[in-house]
């Protein structure tokens, strides 16, 4: 696969002089005058190697070398012989420093170190991902309804040129997902990007997605590949497709059906052997309804249709299994914190309704694990405010109660915690709906 670099300062001619050696030595070169869009190119892209002029902004290349340290980037800075500098920016992250008087060829003799290393690393990170998602399908669950789901991602990983449209709730982890099926299938080692539809106003889709020629618009000073050609051979994955532009739908439409597509102001077609897995929280076929969405586009994306259900929605082990295993992922995080949780506290947990989905849990016991550092149990009272004041679940005083009165109050509270939907409820239950509503009518509970 073809190394590349990002190129970083605010002189337009050094950026084409440089820019066009790397480019002779085969690597994908891209170019920006300024940290503020560089960064955005290197969320989108993650090239190998930053190569950062002192010229960009003087002083503060400091602040931008921490920036791009913090986002995971490996960054050479080019000096005009400071060796002050030169020794900060080694010290705030930088991988080499190489003075501006230096030939190109030593210049490239650098890069090409760096992108090396760059490529160990991510190799083994992809190994340990594939470690970790030998053990994936436990973290779905034990239910019938999850061990679907566990199935469906097998084959998927198998059928590795299927496209595939996840659906549920915000934060039932659909990206998580995602990134499963592409760890298990043959594509593992090759690049993984994902691209939110929903993007802030003003930001063009096409050049993300489908690149862009030099002079295609008046910013496009250079030309740049988009997602679909950077994840030849691996998978893109686009997060809320609901909201791609109606304008966009027939060019990914093209890329789908002929695995081509053009780059924005280009006159000649690029193929990929990219895989698409889309996502989406609201239903495609609503929107075909209503005229935002393509139909034949919904029926290409909707070639496997994968759900997973809210944490509500599923059962108390499911819920368990849950929370345990995210506990104890943050545990890597967190080694201070207990790797117990109380029983009275795994009770609240279970109990509550988790509209957040799984990104809330995570939030919660990440909360959980920073008070409780440094003990031995995470104990309700590391719990939120919700949880611990729940009325009547601190209550250990003994009230007589038969048990089909017993029986009636939790059909009712159940009932009423999933907001009447007798099949959700049954579902919790463990019995069948037919059941459950023949004990509606035996306890005239009104639902």
């Amino acid at each position: 696969m073809t190394d590349s670099v990002l190129l970083i300062d605010a002189d337009a001619a050094a950026l084409r002089s440089v820019g066009t050696h790397f480019e002779q030595l085969g690597y994908d070169v891209m170019r920006e005058l300024s940290a503020e869009a560089a960064l955005g190119t290197w969320d989108w892209v993650r090239p190998e190697v930053v190569i950062l002029s002192q010229g960009l902004a003087g002083g503060p290349s400091l602040d931008v070398i921490a920036q791009f340290q913090q986002h995971g980037a490996a960054v050479i800075l080019v000096t005009n012989g400071d060796a002050a500098l030169g020794l900060q920016a080694l010290q705030v992250g930088a991988e080499y420093v190489v003075p501006a008087s230096a030939e190109n060829t030593l210049l490239a003799a650098v890069t090409a170190r760096v992108a090396a290393k760059v490529r160990l690393r991510r190799l083994l990170e992809t190994m340990l991902a594939e470690t970790k998602s030998e053990h994936a399908a436990a973290f779905l669950g034990s239910s019938p309804a999850m061990r679907e789901v566990a199935s469906q991602v097998s084959l998927l990983a198998q059928s590795d040129r299927t496209t595939v449209l996840i659906t549920g709730e915000s934060g039932t982890g659909k990206s998580w997902l995602a990134r499963l099926i592409h760890d298990r299938s043959n594509r593992s080692r090759l690049p993984f990007f994902r691209v939110r539809c929903s993007t802030a106003p003003g930001i063009n889709l096409d050049p993300v997605l489908f690149g862009q020629e030099r002079g295609a618009t008046p910013d496009a000073t250079e030309r740049r590949k988009g997602m679909f050609e950077l994840a030849d051979g691996g998978t893109l994955f686009l997060r809320d497709v609901s909201d791609l532009p109606r304008e966009l739908q027939p060019k990914l439409l093209k890329a789908l059906e002929t695995r081509s597509f053009r780059r924005l102001g280009g006159s000649r077609d690029f193929t990929c052997d990219t895989r698409l897995v889309a996502a989406t929280e609201r239903s495609l076929a609503e929107e075909v309804e209503a005229e935002r969405f393509r139909e034949d586009l919904f029926y290409r994306l909707n070639v496997v249709q994968v759900t997973l259900p809210a944490v509500k929605d599923r059962s108390w082990e499911d819920r368990q299994t849950l929370i345990s295993t995210i506990h104890e992922s943050l545990l890597l995080d967190f080694p201070s914190g207990p790797s117990v949780v109380s029983p009275e506290a795994i009770e609240r947990l279970l109990a509550h309704g988790w509209p957040g989905n799984v990104q809330e849990i995570r939030n919660v016991l990440q909360r959980c694990l920073l008070l409780a550092r440094g003990q031995p149990i995470i104990g309700v009272e590391h719990l939120p405010g919700e949880f611990r004041a729940r009325p009547g679940l601190g209550d250990r005083r003994h009230t007589p109660m038969s048990l089909d009165d017993l029986e009636r109050q939790h059909i009712d509270r159940t009932l009423r915690y999933h907001g009447g939907n007798r099949t959700r409820a049954a579902r919790e239950l463990g019995i069948s709906r037919a059941t459950l509503i023949n004990k509606i009518k035996l306890y005239s509970i009104t639902d």
